[in-house]
This record gives structure tokens, sequence and C-alpha cells, in this order.
């Protein structure tokens, strides 16, 4: 029976219901599911008495299984899967003896092959089932239903996740079988091998196959189909089935990957990895950027299998280099990082043949190629690989420089991940650079030197060696061409004044050597001449005979030769020793080692021309990586901290500076930089080299007081912060401590900058630490204020600053109120201090101011009492001055300013102005932050007791108060405690107003004397002394608003006139810090703060730069109307003073929308003509503040604001600004529709050129931004409206807008610009600085009706169409002004007439 038919393998399970013809097996009945178990147990009998040949009779239940898999039950299922592997092991065992039987009858055989063919299709076919319902549950993961997750789970996967490999293997079996015997001795059939490899795709299409766990399986699929491969041919069908599936699937490259590679490797099957990759190179790569599924299978593919072979790859690269043209970036990627691989372990070393260092060139010269791809990723992934390459030191020496150099211009590139990657490649050549351990350019270039100039010498040798070792038979060679053309001559005629009388010696000899003189003088014309004539005379006689030569001027020549090598000749032999060959030997032996000294020296050469080479890049890599520290990106940050790391241990000088630029990174509210730049810090000197413990603290040391050294006040914070964390984390040796202490007090041999820099470096261990210093607080008094102080009062000054480090208590802790920190009165340090202060008041010294002003810091900041002890200073000082103005000074001496006939020295009046600005300034802030803070301390522990002792009291009582009761009392309590806040802030207040500078107190008396050297430039005109006055007079203006309010006049008047740039600088501060104590009185005074931007001097723009910076970002000045001052900074010609307005403006991004709101006031002063600004300025100025633009509605509405604009404007000139405005923006959809919105406001201004382009470059980035086919469509039609306004002209511009009615309006008269727009003068008018109207004046004059003033600013406030003069000049609407207000109240700023 099993004979008569024969079962052919379907195309589809449907194919088996059918009739296929006569012979072939048909399902009979699909059975009922309710009769699956029975027909099962019917088959495992069957299966027990016949075998695998059971499923002949069997094989529909269990194609009725399948038919019904989704409703059958798990139990079933897996008993179905069991019973199948038992019968197709059982049939595996038993098919070799069957095979081996010769008298196997055709029958048996065809049952034995139907047999197969069918348990292999059924286990093929619970193999598809199972997998698709393992990737429906796996799907289903994401089903929040805990219950059935976990049930699905263990229906579909648990039995199938251990089964898979098993049965892999037992197919695996089947196929090393010599199945060819079942179909007659000839080919098995591709079905059935399809059949079989099916399964293996089937169970690799799952996307959890690539996991830990299913190795094993994945290695029973690579073995399986390497079977195929091997035995039955399956390459072609592998080749186009693992295509596919990368094209499909991506998480199947990996596997493919390592089993292509295995197969090549350990199966001999490495012309599969040429048909893969020559299938993949085939592809277009027009339709791999249309179907984009494929491109990251086999881009992943390319690469991983690159990694493992990659000798295979090489040999098949040519057919993937098409790609590297191709639009697919990934593609790109995985070619280029194949031939990386191929660099980094097959073409390296310097053994490579010919051909091989060809390619390895080749490769290198494709990646540099593209460093500068297009796409950015691309870019940043050769960097990537270049990277591996120098860290694995293949890079070729002759490629250094060019890959360097490349590195270094991407450090400039738009891509943040470019940039990221171009600074390690940098730091893997530092690390890997074969050159030095020490790059300094300065070093290399002296030994490049000496050793270029010892190679000139040697080459120079060489040439004389060389000349002298010419040949006769060379040197007659070279002769040759001019004695032929002289015997030429001797046949023509001879001219009159060419006639020349030469007379024949006597004999032959004598004529022999007369002739070779004067060939040796070449006379070649005279020496031709006489041996014509030697001819005729001496016939038959050497060497003038035996001529054979035809004519008379071949016999000349050949005569010549040989007079002159002959004679040659006879001169070397003379010159040589009469000994054999040997000195010809020697000389040889001397040629060859001075050529290969020569060959070494050039080499030396070429190395370090190299290695300055190198290091002249890197240094200008460090100027462009410094700038980056202050990235928004905080891995760019973070890479360029390690750079400046290992640049430092190359030894680079410039690295320092770059150690230094990232010390205020260590505030950064980014943890990941705050720890980058301790973790620098840590590894650059808290690791220093040394064999015992007090060489390295002395190796700490003296790497942390060489960045003290002419450091600014910033960085010796920023280093204090991070000595502080150190300390706190007990990564300071005790050791080191004890070195700083042994330095100060001078047992450790040191100079006095060491010594300074010891002292500031124990106050800063101070702050992690107060117990460094208080436990030592004598020592510190004794040695560093003791009676030498006057021969360092900068020392002092450090030993002040020190110990102030105790005044600065740690947060309290939650519900403590512990007292400050104060030492008594009379303790040993403030006489010290005192008496310092007072004895140095009378010398002149650079050095006093800054120590005394230490020194009042720190005497208010612990003494008790602190306002007694420098009112007594103060006393002192006085009387010495007092003294000193008691004295005669007939000769009246320049540096003493006299009045009448009294003189006090210059130096002395300005210590004193010193001492009482500082006095009072300590003394307001005393009483606003000490003495304040201990009512409030003391307060509390008053309400605290009084707590106290009412939680004593009855319970009862407490029991019988209601809840409302007590929720008034809790009220009262609170109202009581803000209450006895504004009491004490009262208090603090009154005294400063009425008691400080009443006539009662020590500062009245100093009052008139500061007013007069203010008031009195030119009698008291000493710098020093007005600067110091001048700072003395905002210091006083602390104390009293009252006196500040008289005096404020006088200030910005001398901040306009002083001639002197201290002056101004000290005045701006000062201004800052009244703006804030009395922002009402100041404020009207804003535009005269803002005007100082334009000051001539670079110091006082920065200082006002940083003073509004400060005002503006804490709210307390207004910034509508004059901060586009602020962005004329950002082309200010001082590197320092556009870093200030690049962090203005950077901080006030942080504001919300700020930036938004203030650029159309900005555009529209800046782009006015007569502001004087150049039209190239403004586009930087707008380039940069339009990178704070990134929202799409800002976007929107500044479109639509710069489109409306362009109906106001009068010039040209603003035509192009705002043109220019509009392709800064980014390029969006709803900005392109609001342009075509507004293209009536616009089309009139077409016509130039500039106009024109700048439209066009807004659609160019439209169009490479892509978009929807209709916006596409839309731009295609703004562009086409844009051609025709601009080919039509401002007439046809008309006709465009026939529908919109638009008139241009006329042109305004232009009224002179004010005041604050032009460069400032030196000095103003009296008249300039009349104090500002009263602030209850504003709405009164906001009331009256003015005439509408034509402006030529383009005000952006026309939305508003009834706005006043005062809006227009200087106010933000409210919706435009920063999120956070002031707290207090406001006018607009007004100018000053």
């Amino acid at each position: 029976m099993a004979g008569a038919w024969e079962f052919s393998l379907p195309l589809t399970p449907a194919d088996l219901l059918r009739d296929g013809g006569p012979g072939r097996y048909v399902v009979q009945e699909v059975l009922p599911v309710r009769e699956l178990p029975q027909a099962l147990t019917a088959f495992r009998t069957a299966f027990r008495t016949r075998g695998a040949l059971a499923v002949l009779q069997h094989f529909d239940p269990i194609y009725s299984l399948l038919h019904h898999f989704r409703v059958v039950g798990t139990d079933l299922k897996e008993d179905t899967l069991e019973l199948m592997m038992q019968v197709v092991s059982h049939h595996s065992n038993e098919l070799p003896a069957i095979l081996s039987d010769s008298g196997l009858s055709h029958a048996d055989r065809a049952a034995h092959l139907n047999a197969l063919k069918m348990n292999c299709y059924l286990l093929s076919g619970l193999v598809d089932a199972f997998e698709m319902e393992t990737g429906k549950s796996g799907s289903l993961e994401v089903d929040p239903g805990g219950k059935n997750k976990k049930n699905r789970t263990k229906t579909s996967g648990s039995l199938w996740d251990e089964e898979r490999e098993p049965l892999l293997c037992l197919l695996t079996q089947v196929l090393q079988l010599d199945l060819r015997q079942l179909w007659g001795g000839l080919v098995v059939e591709e079905e059935f091998i399809s059949l079989m490899t099916g399964s293996c795709y089937r169970i690799l299409e799952n996307p959890s196959i690539g996991l830990q766990k299913y190795r094993a399986t994945r290695e029973a699929v690579t073995h399986l189909l390497a079977t195929a491969l091997v035995h039955y041919d399956h390459m072609f069908s592998a080749t186009l089935k693992i295509t596919q599936m990368l094209q499909h699937f991506e998480h199947v490259a990996p596997a493919f990957a390592q089993a292509v590679s295995l197969w090549a490797t350990e199966y001999g099957l490495k012309s599969l990895v040429g048909e893969l990759l020559r299938e993949i190179g085939q592809k277009c790569p027009q339709d791999l950027m249309r179907d984009a599924s494929g491109i990251k299978g086999y881009a992943t593919f390319i690469t991983e299998l690159a990694e493992q072979i990659p000798a295979l790859v090489l040999s098949n690269m040519s057919v993937l280099l098409r790609h590297l043209d191709g639009e697919s970036h990934m593609m790109r990627n995985a070619v280029l990082a194949a031939m990386a691989e191929v660099l980094v372990q097959v073409l390296n070393g310097d053994q490579l043949e010919e051909a091989a260092r060809g390619t390895r060139d080749q490769f290198l010269n494709m990646l540099q190629d593209h460093i500068c791809d297009v796409n950015s990723f691309v870019r940043s992934r050769v960097l990537q690989l270049f990277t591996r390459i120098v860290q694995c030191k293949v890079l070729p020496l002759s490629q250094f420089q060019s890959v360097v150099s490349l590195a270094v211009g991407r450090l400039q590139d738009k891509a943040v991940v470019v940039v990221k990657y171009a600074i390690q490649l940098l730091a893997a050549f530092l690390s890997n650079n074969p050159f030095s351990c020490k790059l300094s350019c300065t070093d290399l270039a002296e030994p490049l030197k000496k050793e270029v100039q010892k190679l000139q010498e040697m080459r120079d040798r060489g040439r004389s060696r060389t000349a002298s070792a010419v040949t006769p038979e060379e040197e007659w060679e070279a002769m040759l061409p001019e004695v032929r053309a002289a015997i030429q001559q001797l046949f023509q005629p001879l001219q009159e004044e060419e006639e020349e009388v030469l007379e024949i010696e006597e004999t032959v000899e004598s004529t022999s050597e007369q002739i070779t003189r004067l060939l040796r003088k070449l006379n070649y014309k005279s020496a031709a001449r006489l041996t014509q004539k030697a001819l005729c005379h001496f016939q038959g006689k050497e060497p003038f005979c035996g001529t054979t030569e035809e004519n008379e001027e071949a016999a000349i020549l050949g005569i010549l030769k040989r007079l002159y090598i002959g004679s040659c000749s006879d001169e070397t032999s003379k010159d040589l020793p009469h000994a054999n060959s040997s000195p010809k030997t020697e000389e040889v032996v001397l040629e060859e080692q001075s050529q290969t000294e020569l060959i070494k020296q050039e080499m030396l050469v070429q190395y370090l021309q190299d290695a300055y080479n190198f290091s002249v890049k890197i240094t200008e890599a460090l100027s462009l990586i410094s700038k980056l520290m202050y990235e928004n990106c905080v891995s760019v940050v973070q890479e360029a901290i390690e750079f400046f790391v290992t640049v430092s241990k190359f030894g680079v000088p410039q690295a320092l500076l770059g150690v230094r630029r990232m010390l205020p990174l260590i505030w950064s509210k980014e943890a990941g930089i705050k720890e980058a730049v301790l973790n620098a810090y840590r590894q650059l000197y808290l690791s220093p080299s040394g064999d015992s413990e007090r060489a390295r603290a002395q190796g700490l040391v003296h790497s942390l007081s060489l960045i003290m050294v002419d450091a600014s006040l910033g960085t010796i914070q920023c280093l204090e912060e991070i000595v502080s964390e150190f300390v706190q984390k007990d990564e300071i040796k005790p050791a080191v401590i004890q070195l700083l202490w042994e330095r100060f007090t001078e047992k450790s041999q040191c100079s006095s900058l060491e010594r300074r820099a010891a002292v500031m470096l124990l106050g800063m261990m101070a702050r992690g630490k107060p117990e460094i210093i208080g436990s030592n607080l004598d020592v510190l008094v004794t040695v560093g204020l003791s009676e030498k102080v006057s021969e360092d009062y900068r020392l002092a000054q450090e030993v002040c600053n020190a110990i102030s480090k105790l005044a600065r208590n740690p947060k309290p802790v939650q519900g403590k109120t512990n007292a400050p920190f104060r030492l008594p009165q009379d303790h040993v340090l403030f006489g010290r201090l005192s008496e310092t202060v007072s004895k140095g008041f009378a010398q002149p010294s650079s050095h006093w101011i800054p120590f005394m002003e230490a020194a009042v810091m720190l005497i208010y900041q612990l003494a008790e009492g602190a306002e007694e002890i420098c009112a007594h200073i103060l006393q002192v000082c006085s009387q010495q001055a007092l003294e000193k103005l008691q004295e005669d000074d007939p000769e009246g001496s320049p540096s003493r300013v006299s009045h009448g006939a009294s003189s006090l020295p210059t130096f002395l009046l300005m210590h004193l102005m010193s001492l009482v600005g500082q006095v009072a300034l300590q003394q307001v802030a005393y009483l606003e932050v000490s003495v304040s803070a201990e009512l409030r301390r003391r307060r509390v522990l008053r309400e605290e007791e009084k707590t106290k002792k009412q939680s004593n009291s009855s319970t009862k009582k407490q029991r019988s108060r209601s809840t409302g009761n007590e929720t008034t009392m809790e009220e009262e309590l609170g109202l009581v405690g803000a209450s006895a806040d504004d009491t004490e802030a009262e208090l603090i207040r009154s005294i400063c107003e009425t008691e400080l500078l009443d006539g009662k107190h020590l500062f009245s008396a100093f009052i008139p004397l500061v007013l007069k050297i203010c008031n009195n430039p030119g009698l008291y005109s000493d710098p020093a002394l007005s600067a110091a006055a001048a700072l003395t007079l905002g210091k006083v203006c602390m104390i009293s608003s009252e006196f500040c309010d008289s005096q404020l006049r006088l200030l910005f008047t001398m901040m306009e006139k002083s001639a002197l740039p201290a002056v101004r600088s000290n005045l701006i501060i000062a201004a800052g810090d009244l703006a804030i104590r009395f922002p009402n009185l100041v404020e009207p005074w804003t535009s005269h703060l803002y005007a100082r931007l334009r000051d001539p001097c670079p110091s006082v723009r920065q200082t006002t730069g940083l003073v509004l910076t400060h005002l503006i970002l804490k709210d307390m000045v207004k910034v509508k109307g004059q901060v586009s001052e602020m962005a004329t900074l950002l082309i200010d010609p001082e590197e320092a003073i556009m870093g200030v307005a690049q962090n203005f403006f950077s901080e006030l991004s942080n504001k919300g929308n700020a930036i938004y709101n203030l650029l159309p006031d900005i555009i529209s002063r800046l782009s006015d003509p007569n502001c004087g600004i150049e039209e190239e300025s403004f586009h930087t100025i707008m380039r940069h503040l339009f990178s704070y633009i990134t929202k799409d509605k800002q976007t929107e509405s500044l479109v639509e604001k710069l489109c409306q604009r362009f109906r106001t404007v009068r010039t040209e000139r603003q035509y192009r600004d705002l043109s220019y405005c509009l392709t800064l923006l980014p390029p969006s959809e709803r900005g392109l529709r609001k342009l075509q919105d507004n293209f009536d406001c616009f089309a009139d201004k077409l016509q130039d050129p500039s106009v024109y382009s700048c439209f066009q470059t807004v659609l160019t980035r439209f169009r490479r931004a892509g978009g929807k086919p209709e916006t596409k469509a839309l731009a295609e039609e703004l562009e086409q409206k844009l051609s025709a306004c601009h080919k039509r002209g401002l007439d046809s511009a008309e006709t465009c807008q026939e529908d919109s009615g638009t008139q241009m309006p006329e042109p305004a008269k232009r009224k002179p610009t004010d005041s604050h727009r032009q460069p400032l003068r030196t000095a103003n008018r009296d008249e300039d600085f009349v104090t500002p109207p009263p602030r209850t004046l504003r709405n009164h004059k906001r009331a009256q009706k003015h005439p509408p003033a034509k402006k030529a600013i383009i005000t952006f406030s026309s939305d508003e169409e009834n706005s006043s003069e005062d809006d227009l000049l200087a106010e933000l609407r409210e919706e435009e002004t920063p999120t956070k207000t002031t707290p207090i109240t406001r006018s607009s700023a007004r100018r000053l007439h």
C-alpha cells in the first residue's frame, strides 16, 4: 500500500487537502478537536508496533492538530511534540542499517522515504506553530495583566524553550545521514532540504533569539545549516534567504555574522562570504534609501562580519565600495567600519608587501575623505574608527599629520557628537604618540634646529666628495658640447678681430701640455686651433699621428679627448700612493659609511620635524578645545576636561591655561561636569610621584602653588571650592597640611611667594575643616601678624583671609539656633590687627589698603564690639593724619596735597579715604547681616522658652480651648512673628538712616573731606586718590537712602565726566550695589549706567557689562530700551567683553521668553543707520541672538512680526536687515505659511538683490529640511511669486498686490538720534545731569496727550496703535517682560536732557 502513492512536500498545508493527481497522498479527513486525543493515542500505539512507518496510516491526526493548533490545549500540543520527536529520533537511528542493506526492496525504500518526509514535515510544522505562538505571546507581554502574562508565557514558551535545541540537534542528525540512498542514489530533493532548513530560519525570526540564554539554540541552528551547506548544496538558497532575512529582521544580523564566520573558518565555506557580500553590494543604493528596512540589518552584518573574519572581508571589499557613494549613511558607516577592522587586524605592521601597503593607504585615504562627510553620523563614526586605529598603533607615521589636522578641523563642527569624538581622537593621538613624552613646541624646536643644521653640513660634505670623485671621462662628457662648437668655428671664415697668433712649441710634449692647459682654462677655441696647427707641424708623431678619422674635425676632437683624459689620469696616479688597490677599497667603505650616517640623520630630522608639527597641531587644538568647555552639551565638556588632563601629562605649556579655564566649572549645576572637574584635579594634583609621603606632599603643594601664581580672585575662589571638597572627603593627607604649616612658620625653607601660597592653601582647606585654622589660631596671629608684617602686607592679608574662614559657620541644623562664633574684644588677634593697621597707615605701601580691608572685614566678622575696635582704629589714624597736616612743607612737593599753608602726603589721604569707606561698608553689612541675624536668633530663643512654659501649664486648660481658639492663637503667633521681623528690620534701617551719619557719629567728620575730594578733581588730581575717594563715596552712600539721594547726581556726574577709567569703574560697581540697596532711587539714572557700555576704555565696558548682567538677571533693572547696548558688546574687539555679553544672553535665555520678547526692540534699534552699527556687525549680533529661538511658536510669531515691519521701515539698509533676520529663523511649516500670508508686506522690496537673495535662502533651507508634499507645493508657489516680483521691479510689485490696497507710507523726517545712541563724549554739560523727575509724575504725564512723534527707529510697538511716546522709547509690554518681576515699583526709563 505504501508503494502505491508518494508523499509530495506541499508548498502550503492546504495543498494536502486537494487532489494532486494520481499517486499523490491526500489528507482524507481533518479530524475535529475533540477526536484528536484519541487519534494521538492510536498513533502512539501504532508507533510502538510499527515504528516510524506508523505515520503512513496516522498522518491525518497530526495534520489535524496542526490545523487546529490555536485552539488545541497546551498538554496535547506538548504530547504531540514529544511523540513526533520520538518518532523522528527512532527513524534516524534505524535508517543507517536500512540504508546499508543492499537487499532493500523498492517498496520498502519508498515506504521509508514517505515516512521520513511525513515525519519531518509534521515536525517542521510543529516548529513553525510553536514559534508563531511564542512570537504572539511575546508581543502581548506589554499587557498590564500580570496573570495573563505569566500564564501565556508558561503555556507557549516553557516546554518549547527547552525542546527547541534538542529538536534542532535531531534534525541535524537526520541530515547527517546519507539520505541519497532513499532517493535512489540521486540528489536529495531540494524541497526536503528547504523543509529542514526552513525550521532554522523560522526560529531565527524570533526577536528574542539574540538573548544570551538562547546561545545554545543559535549554535544548533548554525550547525544544522552548516550540514545542509556542506552535504546538500544549500549555498544558493542560503544566500538568498540570509539576504532576505537581513532586510526584514534587523536582529538576525549578529547571529548570521557569527554563523557565516563559523562556516568560513571551521567548515571551509569561504565562498559563501563572497556570495553574501556580493549580493549586498549589488543592492542599488537608491533602492535601499526608498526601502530603508534592510539598511540597518545589512550594515550590522557587514560590520560584525568584518570584526570576526576581516581577511575574507578584505578579499571581497571591492564589491561594497559602491555604497560609499550612496545616500545611506548607515551603509557608509558599515563599509568604513569594515575597512577599519581590516586595517587593525590584517593590514598592520611594517612587513607588508607593496600591494598590501597600497591597499592600506587607499583605505586610510577613504577614511580621511569621510571625516568631512556631509552626514554628521558618518563624520563621528570615522573619528571613532580612527581613535581605535590610533589606540591599536596601526596608523602609519606618514599619515599622522594629515589625520591630526582633520581632527583639529572637526573641533569646529556644528554637530556636537562630531566634536566629542574629535576630542577623543586627539586625546588618543596624545596617549599613543610615537614621538615623546614631552610635547612642548619650545623644547622640540631647539633640537630640531641643531639636527637640521647638522644634516645640512653632512650633505655639503657629501656633495664635495661627490664632486671630487668625478672621473675624467665624466668631465669630458660635460665639456664635449662646448668643445665641439669651438672646433666647428675653426672651419668658418675667420673675422679680422678674431685673429689669434698661437705659436707651436718646439717639442710634442710641450705642445701637448700647452693644449691641456688651454682646455682646463676653458679656452676651447684656442686649444682646438693649436691642435689644428700641431696636426700639420708634428705629422706622424704621437699624439698627433695615427688618426684614421675621415675628416679633420673628428681628428681634432679625438686628439683633444686623449690629451685631456690622459693628463687627468697622470695627475690622479701621482696623487695615489705606490700601493695596491686597498686605498680605493677604503674610500668605498668610507663612502658607504657616510651615506648610512646621512640616511640616519635624515630619518632623525624627519622624526623631529614630525614631532614638532604634531606638537604645533596639539597646541592649536588647545585653544579650540578650551572654548568648548562652556558648551551646553555635557559630554563635550567632559571630553574637553579629560583632554586637558591628558595634555598636561605630556608637558604642553599651554595646558595650564586650560586647567585654569576649567576651574569655574566646579560651580556647574550638572553633577557630571562638577565630578569631571574634581576627577581632573584629582588626577593632576592628588597623585604626585614620589618615593615617600613627604616627597608626594611636596609635589602636591608645589603644583597647587603654581596655579595660584598671578591667579585672579575668581580662580582662587574656584580652587578653594575644589580643595575644600577634597578636604571634606579626606583625600588630602595630613603630611600635606603639616608641610604647609612648616612653610608658613619658615621651618621649611621657601620663598615669600611659596609662604603666601601656603597660607592661602591652609585657608582653602579650613573651609572644608575649620579646625585646621582654629587649632592653630595662635600660630597664625603670632607669626603672620608679627612686628615684621610691614615687610609683607600681602602675607598678613592672606592670614586675615584664612582666619575669616572661622566665621563661616556651616548651615544650621534644623531646629537648632546656635550662637555665631565670636572672639572677645580683648583677644590678642584684634590687638595685633589694630596695631598693624595703625602703624602701616603712615607708611607708603601699595599693599597696605588690601590688607586693611581684609583686617577690617575680619574684625567685623569675629569680634564682639567690632564697631568700637574700628572706631579706635579710625581715631588713631585720623590723629596721625592731623599730626602730619600740622607739619610744614615749604617745598610744595607734588606728592603732597596742599591747601593754604598746610599739606598732607597723597598716600596718607588715600589711606584715610580707603579706611573710612571700608569701615562704613562693613558697618552696614554688620548691622544688616550679623546684628539682624542675632536679633532674630534671640527672638526665636525667647519664643521657644515661652512655648516650653506654656507646654508645662495645666492640661485641663489646654483641653478646654476650642479648635477655633487654637487656630486664632496660631494665626496671632504668626502675625507676631512677621511683625517682629518688620520691627527688627525697621530698627536696623532707622539706625542707618538717622544715627550713623549724624553729627554725633564718627563718620560725619569724614564726609565733608570725601565730598571735597570728589567735587574738586583739579585740586586733588592724583589718580589713586580720586579712585579711592570715588569708591568711598559709593560705600558711604550705602548707609543712608537720604544721603544717597543727595549725592547721586555727583556720583553719576563723576561716572560720566571723569577722565580716569579707575574712577569710572569704581563708581559703576558702587552704582550696581546701590541699585540693589536703593532700587527706587537709582532706577531713573539707569540710562547713564547703560551709557557706560560705550565707554572708550575696555575695562570700564567690561565692568559695566558684568554689573548690568547681575542687575538684569536679578530683575533689579528693566531690560527694555537700552538692552541693545548689551547686544553691541557681542562685536566688541575685546574677547573678554564679548564673553561677558555671550554669558549675559545665555543666562537670559533661561528666563522664559526673555530674548524672544526683546528681539524686536533690539532689531529696531540696531538696524537704525544712525546707531553706528555696521551691516556685517549687525549680522554677527543677530546670528548669536537668533540661536536662542528654538520654539515653533516663537518662530511663527517672529516671521509675522518681521514681515509686518517691512511696511514701516524707510531705508534699504533696514530692508536688508529684516530680510537677513528671516534667514536666521529655523525652517518650519508654520513659518512658511506666515511668509505666504504676509507676502504683500515685502513684495515691493524684492527688487533689491540682497533682499531677494535672503528670501531665496529661506526657501532653500526649507527644502533641505524636507516636509509634506503640500508644504513643498506651497514653497514652490512662493518661490514663483518671489521670482516674478523680483523681475518686475517696484512698479510691477503693485500689480502683484492689486487686491491688497496696501499703500507705502511716506518717508518721515528723521529726528536726530538720542544722545545715548551716539559714541559717548568724554564730558557732558552739567545740564545733562538734572535729577530725574519724581516717580509720582508718571501717571500725570501719561494722561497728557502728546502729538505723535515720527521716529526713524523701528519700534515694533506698532501692533498697539495707541502706544504712548514713552512706550515707543523704552518700555516692554507686560507680556514681553521677563517672567520674574522685580518686587518694587518701577517707572519707565526716561532719557535725560
